[in-house]
């Protein structure tokens, strides 16, 4: 290396070096710690004791852990395909050119803008057992003893998944970009081949916008299992009777509220691991749906 070229080089680690500061700082170091915090006994109040794969071989034998897996997986099931489908459906209708179509984009996308804790609180009265507006409206309907959303096991986890889908409006957004780039060639040639709306649904636009559907896939998934803020605020503790403590809720009670770092910290690695395998299933099947343009 010339003398011009380690000038340069430096000249670059120069003008990097705010940005590698604080990913060391912020995010490497994090990392290591909590890696080398999952192999101790930490309490956070003294100085942390190796202990090895101690904490990893506690939450194997504890129900609770299972139990917050479980509900955790449960959610996913539902929510996650149920978000995907209304948001593409949202989408495609709003594609469709009609009068006033800025002003039902805009509704549809408004929902998503509310913060977390605002929209917690709204929904917490909305899902009362007696001034809320959903058991109001049953009554008027005729139901004279409508659930209780968040008190009753039966009701609680359904409830949250459909609260999830208030917030399927930043979704939409991306479905209708991706719809607007699937070439209306297409749509011409299925329209000369007879092809019915259907038809044109599965072989036209599913294909065109795949890769878009990938991507909403993997970010629902990484978003689905880290699922904490709504459930920590409406069912705290997982109330009723754990059936909605999710996985996020025992790592954050493990490290904070019990002062088990080590164990928190072990939780953290196995949901990365978790999230790093199921993004990995998706990305192997992506090979058998997913269409990229020119490919």
């Amino acid at each position: 290396m010339t003398k011009a070229e380690r000038h340069n080089l430096l000249k670059g680690l120069a003008f990097l070096s705010p940005w590698l500061i604080g990913f060391s700082v912020f995010m490497l170091l994090p990392v290591v710690l909590s890696f080398y915090f999952s192999l101790c006994d930490y309490t956070l109040l003294q100085p942390p004791l190796f202990r090895g794969t101690e904490n990893y071989r506690s939450l194997a034998q504890d129900p609770v852990f299972w139990g917050s897996l479980s509900v955790t997986g449960k959610y996913a099931l539902l929510a996650l395909p149920l978000g995907m489908i209304l948001a593409l459906s949202l989408s495609m209708l709003l594609n469709v050119r009609i009068r006033g179509q800025s002003i039902y984009r805009t509704v549809i996308f408004l929902p998503s803008l509310v913060p977390a804790v605002a929209l917690a609180m709204i929904w917490l009265w909305l899902y009362n057992p007696k001034l809320g507006l959903i058991n109001l409206g049953l009554r008027h309907m005729g139901i004279s003893d409508p659930p209780g959303w968040l008190s009753d096991p039966k009701w609680s986890l359904p409830a949250l998944v459909l609260m999830s889908l208030w917030g399927v409006g930043n979704t939409v957004i991306i479905y209708l970009a991706g719809l607007q780039d699937v070439p209306t060639e297409l749509y011409e040639a299925a329209d000369l081949d007879g092809a019915g709306i259907l038809a044109k649904i599965l072989h036209v636009t599913l294909p065109s916008i795949s890769p878009v559907i990938f991507f909403n896939l993997i970010i629902a998934l990484i978003g689905t299992v880290q699922q904490f803020t709504l459930p920590f605020i409406m069912t705290p503790g997982g109330q009723p009777a754990r059936h909605t403590y999710f996985y996020t809720m025992y790592m954050y009670d493990n490290a904070f509220s019990y002062l088990k770092m080590g164990q928190g910290s072990a939780m953290a690695w196995i949901q990365l691991l978790i999230i790093m395998a199921l993004t990995g299933l998706a990305f192997w099947t992506s090979r058998r749906w997913v269409h990229y343009q020119g490919s």
